[in-house]
């Protein structure tokens, strides 16, 4: 059976059932959960310590009510980050990689952030469309323009998180193919490339952890629009 390199993609199944669930489940297994003792240890404190850091500094510029998403979007964040770095490991697949799994996560939070502007503040939630100081011939075609722009946003959070990580797992894929050919033929020549493989996974690394928090700020940015 030929096997192409963006098989890597397609959704598990199992005996004719999806195990995309099992996916996305399975990763909250390996947080360590709190316990009832007076001083946690050095996991879970480290695991404290960094949401704590990351919400205080998401929610900084946000105004008061909107620090009712703190706890929906740390998770969110935490989520992410480990979805993608456990795609990082071999054997394993990246639910991030799927544009369905990352439109269901980004439209509906944004259509929530909408909703609260439209709800709490609707002059100024429809401000946002027209700047101030436009000329008068130029106002429908701004609104048109505007209108556009609000709607693509859920579009592009979806289809930046995945092609970031999808061309990351296409690069590794191809280098690593390149070394296992290249090394009984040019062996200086496939430790090279071994050499640019290994950063590329760094490389990877650093990309799954800030994709997953420009996901979770530019959520941030919509709900300080609307708050």
């Amino acid at each position: 059976m030929t096997l192409s390199f963006f098989d890597q993609f397609m959704s598990p199944v199992f005996l004719g059932i999806p195990l995309m669930g099992l996916a996305l489940t399975l990763p909250w297994l390996l947080f360590p959960a709190p316990t009832t003792r007076w001083l946690n240890n050095r996991a879970l404190t480290l695991q404290n310590w960094f949401m704590a850091r990351f919400a205080y500094e998401l929610f900084m510029p946000v105004n008061l009510p909107g620090h009712k998403w703190a706890v929906l979007l740390t998770s969110l964040m935490v989520f992410l980050i480990s979805l993608n770095m456990l795609g990082l490991l071999p054997y394993t697949f990246t639910p991030t990689t799927q544009l369905s799994l990352n439109m269901g996560l980004a439209f509906p939070l944004w259509l929530a952030t909408v909703i609260i502007g439209m709800r709490n503040q609707p002059t100024e939630a429809l401000g946002h469309l027209l700047p101030e100081g436009t000329p008068t011939p130029l106002i429908p075609v701004l609104i048109i323009i505007e209108t556009i722009s609000l709607f693509i946003r859920p579009l592009a959070l979806g289809v930046r998180l995945t092609a970031n990580l999808t061309a990351g797992h296409l690069l590794i894929q191809l280098i690593a193919t390149a070394v296992t050919v290249l090394l009984p033929i040019m062996p200086t020549v496939a430790l090279l490339t071994a050499t640019v493989l290994f950063l590329l996974t760094l490389l990877e690394v650093a990309v799954a952890m800030i994709q997953a928090y420009v996901f979770v700020l530019l959520l941030s940015l919509y709900l300080q629009e609307n708050v």
